[in-house]
């Protein structure tokens, strides 16, 4: 009798889904914990390149909350920004046409540069290497966009957005890369009406629903925040069909709320709602946190559900484009939902504050937690970090809800505005309570000598890196 299995089991393991994707939100609240943080990190000296850098944060590790490893992108100037990987929990769906892919790459856009850079994780997670670089001209040949911004794995292929056309003008939408050899296949879009500008997507799969925001133009906003175009940055959400990719609604927001960015949507499939934040508004400097929904009549809908106000200081305290305003206004400048659906956590870079909310009725939110780090004006300390510049910026969750990463960079423009004494790059990490609440890990405080992180995402899976198609 031949033995089959030899040859059977390379088979047979190809044909197994990845094992760190989930049906679920909850079996995937319940993986292993993360070891790995992936961050990129911006340069602005003209010196040296971006990197895709990898933090050990296994407390078991000798290496703990340590750089243990740098990948320098080959050219400078790209400034990296939101990536994300190859593929996800999303390939679980019964619509995926490549179940069988893995979360093996990360996909990192230059929003600078408009050049795109594939890295592969698998040989060692530790030390990714580069394998492909899709140069601006052919992102600009294939899909009409420039300036790519957000990734996310969907179910048919790697979703990314892009700011503008290869002008700088608009306008700004969404284009489509294979799963597997990266291959662009061009604009999302088959009938995108009345938008314009672009920023942030994401969908409900269930519901063939896809969500996008709005910031500016790549010539609106490369050149930091223009008190001259207030008025006509981002106002409004926009709802598409997700099969036909045809725009199906306009939701406006109000023309004082400038640049509507990050959308966490409900990580139950059967939901149908989410959480978007707007930066500023024109009446009185406050961010805000909306809630958009399903109402009864089949429409899509938002409501205001969080205002958090500027906060008083002196002209002295402040920089150059705040004084006279005479106030710190928060910037909410990133959001993320916990995989329960029960926790919002809101960045306000401006005031160097971190807010923890219970959003278990997403019309009620409830304030939970609340943590100082940085600030323009507080410059919040941390016990092992001293006083701090920048402020929370990108954070990011575990899949089981009880550790928060933070950075503190945003964008190099703004950055200058806000601190123009120069932003020094740090990441650190917070502890949740299960019922609420947050400190900070006085043990895990990584800074960054001339460099600026942004993006963090986790090895296996985030709160923000997966979507789902079975409810919990």
């Amino acid at each position: 009798m031949v033995d089959l299995s030899s040859r059977l089991l390379p088979t047979m393991a190809r044909l197994t889904p990845d094992p760190t994707f989930y049906p679920s939100p909850k079996a995937a609240m319940q993986a292993p914990q993360e070891e790995l943080a992936y961050v990129v990190t911006l340069n602005t000296d003209g010196q040296k390149p971006d990197a895709l850098c990898t933090l050990d944060v296994n407390p078991q590790s000798n290496m703990f909350g340590q750089l243990i490893s740098r990948t320098e992108m080959p050219n400078l100037g790209d400034e990296l920004h939101h990536f994300g990987w190859n593929a996800c929990s999303s390939a679980l769906c019964p619509t995926a046409p490549h179940p069988h892919v893995e979360r093996r790459y990360l996909i990192l856009p230059g929003l600078k540069s408009s050049r795109i850079h594939v890295l592969d994780t698998k040989p060692d997670p530790r030390q990714p290497k580069i394998t492909r670089v899709i140069e601006p001209e052919e992102v600009a040949r294939k899909t009409g966009y420039s300036r790519p911004h957000t990734t996310h794995c969907g179910p048919d292929g790697i979703y990314m957005n892009a700011l503008g056309s290869p002008s700088g003008d608009g306008p700004g939408g969404l284009f489509v890369l294979d799963h597997e050899n990266f291959n662009l296949k061009g604009a999302w879009e088959s009938d995108r009406g009345p938008q314009y500008l672009a920023y942030d997507f994401w969908w409900h799969l269930g519901h063939d629903t896809l969500i996008t925001s709005e910031w500016g133009t790549p010539n609106m906003v490369e050149g930091g925040v223009n008190p001259e175009l207030f008025g006509k940055y981002g106002h409004q959400l926009h709802v598409w069909d997700l099969r036909s990719r045809k725009h199906r609604q306009s939701i406006e927001l109000g023309a004082e709320q400038q640049m509507v960015l990050e959308l966490r949507p409900s990580h139950d499939p059967n939901k149908t709602y989410g959480f978007v934040n707007t930066v500023v508004s024109l009446a009185d400097l406050s961010s805000a946190i909306w809630t958009w929904y399903l109402d009864t009549d089949g429409q899509w809908a938002v409501r205001k559900v969080i205002t958090i106000p500027a906060e008083p200081a002196s002209e002295d305290e402040l920089p150059p484009a705040l004084k006279p305003f005479k106030a710190v206004p928060p910037l909410v400048t990133d959001i993320n939902l916990s995989l329960d659906d029960r926790f919002l956590y809101v960045s306000c870079w401006g005031t160097g504050e971190l807010q923890q909310y219970d959003v278990s009725d997403p019309f009620a939110p409830r304030l939970t937690g609340s943590v100082r780090l940085g600030g323009i004006v507080s410059r919040a300390a941390h016990p092992n970090g001293g006083a701090l510049n920048g402020g929370p910026q990108m954070v990011e969750l575990s899949r089981d809800g009880r550790r928060v990463y933070l950075s503190n960079s945003l964008y190099a423009s703004w950055d200058a505005q806000f601190y123009p004494e120069g932003i020094r790059g740090w990441v650190t990490r917070l502890d949740a309570s299960p019922e609420g609440g947050l400190e900070v890990d006085p043990n895990f405080f990584v800074g960054f000598e001339g460099e600026r992180p942004h993006q963090i995402h986790l090895s296996g899976g985030d709160a923000s890196s997966d979507s789902y198609c079975f409810p919990s």
